[in-house]
């Protein structure tokens, strides 16, 4: 597994990171062995770079992965990235980016992870009711304290990741970028780029799009955020499967399965340094982890191009849609 620097940081990543977001309950019920030995297999295969956050299951995602790393690793050969800034208000998930919960949520998270730092923490979503201020102190003590090592931000856009920069460090951004959002590419990854900054994307797959295993059939239990979303449930995903046929047919031209493809082409973009791919199952993960090792062509990229521009456009949910 190929090995890069994020950003600034002095943290050396694999390209491909393995996610838990479906470990905390928001694409149905994981079978907690499976899970397990889905992060053992991610040793394994050299992925040394983990990335999860308090918000999933709300320290249900966290316990997994400490849990299963300490079965098989060292703290100091994994990299653990988390995110924080959302908290539950009764049945409600709201964005709190304040200097309090903030702090109670590095707590939080390193009592779940089973450590006594955080190599990258993340604030998991803009919350434009707390001044950027307030959110760059916060973290600045974090690090001050040896609690955090390096700072990021989530699903920011470019406004905010500016006015956030203003009053503090931000080292790194994860947005959603696959095949069917592109949005970030002609505003914040230039930025990024000029300024040095990591970045780590998530959702390659598009939420299970590219999976190659969807077809007009398929449906979702209703504890899965996808029941809910018009991208998997409207025209919209039946006309996207049309799209994704297309897609696989240019993957086995290839000689490489859809997923690799997908992996590979957020992986060609050089604004990138790392992917996150998750699995619920070892078999899921070596698939996807081999796409660190496939270099698109020019030509390959210019025919995806030309088969995206029948595409529409696939968002992933936010917070309080959940």
């Amino acid at each position: 597994m190929r090995q890069v620097r994020l950003g600034q940081t002095d943290l050396q990543v694999s390209m491909v990171a393995f996610g838990t977001w479906a470990f905390g309950g928001d694409w149905g019920t994981a079978d907690l062995q499976d899970s397990r030995d889905t992060i053992h297999r991610a040793l394994e295969l050299g992925i040394n770079f983990f990335d999860t956050a308090q918000g999933y299951g709300f320290g249900a995602a966290e316990q997994l992965l400490g849990e299963a790393l300490r079965d098989r690793t060292s703290r100091e050969e994994v990299i653990i990235a988390t995110k924080g800034g959302l908290r539950l208000d009764g049945d409600r998930v709201v964005r709190d980016a304040s200097r309090r919960w903030l702090r109670e949520g590095v707590e939080s998270s390193l009592r779940s992870l089973g450590t006594d730092y955080i190599d990258l923490y993340q604030v998991h979503w803009p919350d434009l009711h707390t001044p950027p201020e307030e959110t760059a102190t916060a973290l600045e003590e974090l690090v001050a304290e040896g609690k955090v090592r390096h700072v990021g931000v989530s699903n920011y856009d470019l406004d905010q990741l500016q006015a956030l920069r203003h009053f503090g460090r931000v080292e790194t951004l994860q947005p959603p970028y696959h095949l069917f959002r592109r949005d970030i590419e002609s505003t914040i990854l230039r930025y990024t780029s000029a300024h040095d900054l990591g970045v780590l994307v998530y959702g390659p797959l598009a939420h299970g799009l590219l999976s190659g295993r969807m077809t007009e059939s398929t449906t979702f239990g209703s504890d899965d955020w996808r029941s809910k979303s018009p991208d998997f449930t409207t025209d919209t995903f039946r006309w996207n499967l049309a799209v994704v046929e297309r897609l696989t047919g240019l993957a086995r031209a290839r000689a490489i399965t859809l997923p690799q493809l997908a992996v590979a082409w957020t992986l060609a973009n050089p604004a990138v340094q790392a992917t996150i791919v998750g699995a619920r199952r070892p078999a899921h993960l070596d698939e996807t982890a081999a796409a660190a090792d496939i270099k698109l062509s020019e030509a390959d990229l210019q025919d995806i191009d030309t088969i995206l521009k029948d595409a529409l456009p696939v968002w992933g949910p936010h917070p309080e849609g959940m």
